[in-house]
């Protein structure tokens, strides 16, 4: 992850080569993140990333060779992975759910507005997942009407302290750190600690899958 005096470094994953050159354009052009590399499909990304520090990887879902999906789940394998970020053309593309599945922190729209893609950047690679829009909410509810998943998910956090149980919740929820310390008056490292057992337990490699099996569950 970056420091907080260094920039953001992003990698660009688009077989679109219109696509590629618009983010770089833009991402390069704001406050804190440079780019760093750019590949055309899925199975270019190891490569990439073994001769670039990436921070974050902006990562399209659709790709002739490896999709985004393949991909995400071999970047989130990695010893010190880098953030994913889903770029994906339509709100309806149930793809993103499995890619979300896989590790990504979150995703956006293609022509979501320049200012919203580079905060997302920025939120990720400070840690923080991209739960906000409603289009995830959609996403997130419809996995909860799954039986089987919500059975799951039910056993699986029935191993967390209750603490842990409160922040899994909060996660779900899409709270900030800091937002869930102020509710539970604790300290941020805290929350931090808690979260670091609750992925430890689960099995899980970053809260935003945490935040899926919450909603499977249907405790939000």
């Amino acid at each position: 992850m970056a420091g907080m005096t260094e920039p953001v470094r992003v990698l660009i994953v688009d077989d679109d080569a219109l696509v590629r050159a618009g983010l770089t354009m833009m991402l390069d052009g704001s406050d804190g993140i440079v780019v760093v590399g750019e590949a055309d499909d899925g199975d270019q990304v190891p490569a990439a990333l073994d001769t670039r520090v990436t921070d974050v990887v902006l990562m399209d879902v659709r790709m002739p060779r490896v999709n985004g999906i393949a991909a995400t789940r071999r970047v989130r394998a990695r010893r010190n992975p880098p953030e994913v970020i889903v770029l994906t053309t339509f709100d309806t593309d149930e793809n993103v759910l499995r890619a979300l599945r896989a590790g990504a922190s979150g995703f956006l729209l293609k022509d979501s507005p320049p200012a919203e893609i580079a905060e997302a950047v920025r939120t990720v690679a400070a840690g923080d997942p991209i739960l906000s829009p409603g289009i995830t909410r959609r996403l997130m509810d419809r996995a909860a009407t799954d039986a089987t998943a919500y059975d799951r998910a039910r056993t699986a956090l029935a191993a967390l302290s209750t603490r842990e149980h409160e922040v899994a919740v909060a996660l779900g929820e899409g709270k900030s750190n800091a937002e869930i310390a102020g509710e539970l008056f604790v300290s941020v490292a805290t929350v931090k600690a808690h979260i670091t057992h609750i992925l430890t337990k689960l099995g899980l490699g970053n809260r935003t899958q945490v935040a899926l099996l919450v909603h499977d569950a249907g405790l939000c």
